[in-house]
């Protein structure tokens, strides 16, 4: 079943003429009502009247994470506050988030092309969605919600966390999809397994699993304990959130919503466009997004792009699971992280000393982040309430800024093992 027949269908040439019209739009838009964008087109020579062709999006210069964290809070916005009807924020490099705002137009596309991606993977107006994700300044829970409405589904807007609750739920509410990250889904039935319940049982026939990267042997590890059909799906807060590219039920990449986004894949290196087929990086320009249009945005994913039509009738380009990244960001139960963000916290707070270890590891299906921090020798006192002081208060300034809760272990001085090179800051367990 296709949601919107008359984009997702359409010829490409057809679609190529109108993706290039709407970047012509947008770049006039961004240079006359965006600063950043002004200054940064002018430094590099180019003029929205250089942007005759689609291919002339090579003219323009990249938009990268630093962009929207040194325009913090608002300075990208295309349109003043009062026409901003929404608000979200992700985690950023440092203590302040990366936002994001939409008009109402956006909103409303944005639950147009979560309506695809949930048709897409088999969702109907006969189904009961229950949301897993967290609610709030995360990009995840609303996008899907809204999109899932349009599509006709009833929602159960659960959030996460109270896993019995959940199971509850399912059981009470007749819930058909499930929506989550892929661990936290293994975490659930897990669960269900231990109050003595079969997660068959409870009727799931759709799961639409994403915020995290998550391999094919856990695809078929959740359908064997679920019974039901997982897709994967795509999205960053950047651009729009969850929404920008989904899998149908062929399964062979996620579509692209590409009348709202132009995609290409780069040399992470040289920044040259590659042909499809070829692995690189992920760039992304909106086309349509009026509050915060970005431009030629680096994802630092890495992916394939397909543009051959699918056998489900799809003509939307497609592109494969991301198999990485050209930074150091994890992605920790969904929410990103960045080594960065830990020594800036660690090293604004007295009585730890600038040597530290990040250690990902899983405890049964869910994601554990653990910090390892040496103290000072002036706070190593040896003292039972100050280390737990001490504890407590770096504790806390990590959750405030990365807005999960971290295990924190503190460590004496000269104990974590010093390197004569680049120091090994993070130890990912998890795979």
């Amino acid at each position: 079943m296709i949601w919107n027949e008359q984009y997702e269908t359409m010829d490409r040439e057809q679609l190529q003429a109108l993706q290039a019209s709407r970047l012509q739009q947008t770049v006039a838009r961004v240079y006359e009502r965006v600063p950043f964008y002004r200054e940064l087109f002018d430094r590099h020579k180019v003029k929205p009247g250089d942007i005759k062709r689609l291919e002339d999006v090579c003219k323009l210069p990249f938009t990268t994470k630093e962009a929207l964290r040194d325009n913090y809070p608002f300075n990208l916005f295309a349109v003043p506050m009062k026409k901003v009807v929404r608000l979200h924020a992700s985690s950023g490099t440092t203590g302040k988030p990366t936002v994001v705002g939409y008009s109402r137009q956006d909103i409303e596309t944005w639950a147009e092309i979560v309506a695809r991606l949930v048709t897409a993977a088999g969702v109907t107006d006969e189904d009961v969605a229950q949301i897993s994700f967290g609610y709030g300044l995360f990009t995840g829970a609303f996008g899907l919600h809204y999109g899932l409405e349009k599509a006709g589904a009833t929602v159960i807007p659960s959030s996460t966390g109270n896993t019995e609750k959940q199971i509850m739920l399912m059981q009470d509410f007749g819930t058909t999809v499930l929506i989550g990250t892929p661990t936290y889904a293994l975490h659930i039935a897990e669960v269900a397994s231990g109050m003595g319940i079969d997660p068959k049982s409870l009727g799931l026939k759709v799961g639409l699993f994403g915020s995290e990267s998550w391999t094919e042997s856990m695809r078929s590890e959740l359908e064997r304990i679920w019974g039901l059909f997982a897709t994967d799906n795509y999205g960053l807060s950047e651009i729009m959130g969850p929404g920008v590219a989904g899998e149908c039920r062929e399964r062979k990449g996620m579509h692209v919503s590409e009348d709202h986004f132009l995609i290409e894949v780069i040399d992470p290196e040289t920044g040259e466009p590659l042909p499809p087929g070829q692995e690189g990086e992920l760039v992304i320009t909106s086309l349509t997004k009026e509050a915060l249009p970005i431009i030629r945005y680096r994802t630092r994913d890495i992916t394939i792009m397909d543009t051959e039509p699918c056998r489900c009738g799809r003509t939307s380009a497609r592109i494969c699971k991301v198999s990485g990244r050209t930074d150091d960001m994890l992605i920790v139960s969904g929410v990103n992280v960045f080594p960065s963000q830990i020594e800036d916290v660690l090293l604004r707070i007295e009585g730890v000393a600038p040597h530290y270890q990040i250690i990902v590891t899983k405890r049964g299906y869910l994601d554990a982040l653990e910090i390892q921090v040496e103290m000072t020798d002036q706070s190593f006192t040896g003292n039972w309430r100050d280390l737990e002081e001490l504890e407590r208060k770096v504790r806390g300034s990590l959750h405030t800024v990365l807005a999960i809760s971290p295990k924190v272990k503190l460590l004496e001085p000269r104990s974590l093992e010093r390197s004569l090179g680049k120091a090994k800051r993070v130890i990912d367990l998890r795979k």
